[in-house]
């Protein structure tokens, strides 16, 4: 079974080998590789020219394209315009693959006899100082765990290439959360989903300042707003049940941005998005008992320990909403 894997690549020269070499050392093939420099000004694109001299070949096609408009979106999408496989993945030019993880989704594509939409892998987040961490991965309350914790996220799935085609695509407007709000819209269009179950086989690296969402949130503010009402919007404009609760969670994101924002030191930022989503909580319980007595004093606590820096909020989040 052929693989396609799109990568967009902007200024990554001396970094992307390590991703391409992980690429490379797949164990599976056929392999198509699409690379899509995104108006890099450094030498990226020699790199890449150069990696596509070195190793295309018969099993291991290469496609060195070019993107104009400078969104991880917009270069996402010129690859799979590219991408012939029937199946597609998606990475970043930073992160790195173990060499199985192609044989090991094509192996549960196979052992699902292709009645499968997509497959979930694993990952494992690396931080520029080099300390590491499983990251968050569930089979159950997908909805609710991809809001809370982008499991779905650029490099930890396969799709069918059709699939993501009719989900319209990647959203080109958005420079950051584009992979959470592209996982949210692939869910709601209700794939068969299977996962794979096995030790981490992706390596996301944190790439400090150089990542697409940076080290922090305050200097982009009003960008990541925009991405939960896009996702709000899609929810209210689905046929998933229970949305309440889904509304609820967003709105519990929106408070975890705000205590980002106060972290960094920037009150002004986090206070009405705070009133704004205590405003949205109260009315979705009727300003009942519960919420006075019981869901308020508790979010407000969680909103402390996220200022502090504290891990774990989101799994109490997920179960008093």
């Amino acid at each position: 079974m052929k693989v396609s894997i799109v990568i967009p690549v902007y200024n990554r020269a001396t970094v992307v080998g390590r991703t391409l070499d992980s690429v490379l050392a797949q164990t599976h093939r056929p392999l198509q590789l699409v690379l899509v420099d995104n108006c890099s000004d450094d030498n990226t694109l020699q790199v890449l020219d150069d990696f596509k001299r070195a190793h295309a070949a018969a099993d291991f096609e290469v496609l060195v394209v070019q993107e104009a408009r400078h969104t991880a979106g917009a270069a996402r999408n010129r690859g799979l315009e590219h991408a012939t496989a029937d199946w597609v993945m998606f990475f970043d030019s930073d992160d790195v693959m173990k060499p199985r993880l192609v044989e090991r989704y094509v192996s549960r594509i196979e052992r699902e006899g292709g009645e499968v939409d997509m497959v979930a892998a694993r990952g494992r987040l690396v931080l520029p100082d080099g300390a590491s961490r499983e990251l968050p991965f569930y089979r159950r309350d997908i909805f609710a765990r991809h809001i809370l914790h982008g499991i779905i996220a650029t490099q930890r799935y396969i799709v069918r290439r059709d699939f993501v085609n009719a989900a319209d695509a990647w959203n080109i407007e958005l420079p950051g959360w584009n992979d959470w709000e592209m996982g949210m819209r692939l869910l709601l269009a209700r794939p068969r989903l299977a996962f794979l179950t096995c030790r981490p086989l992706i390596e996301v690296n944190h790439s400090g300042d150089d990542s697409i969402t940076g080290t922090e949130f305050h200097s982009r503010a009003g960008q990541w707003e925009r991405v939960i009402d896009i996702v709000e919007n899609e929810v209210r404009c689905s046929m998933l049940k229970g949305r309440e609760r889904y509304y609820r969670l967003l709105d519990y994101r929106r408070l975890v941005l705000a205590a980002h924002y106060e972290r960094e030191g920037h009150p002004e930022l986090a206070k009405p998005l705070c009133r704004a989503a205590y405003a949205s909580l109260a009315q979705s319980y009727d300003n009942s008992r519960r919420w006075r007595w019981f869901v308020a004093p508790t979010v407000r606590r969680l909103f402390a320990r996220i200022v502090a820096g504290k891990r774990g909020s989101a799994q109490v989040a997920r179960l008093i909403f």
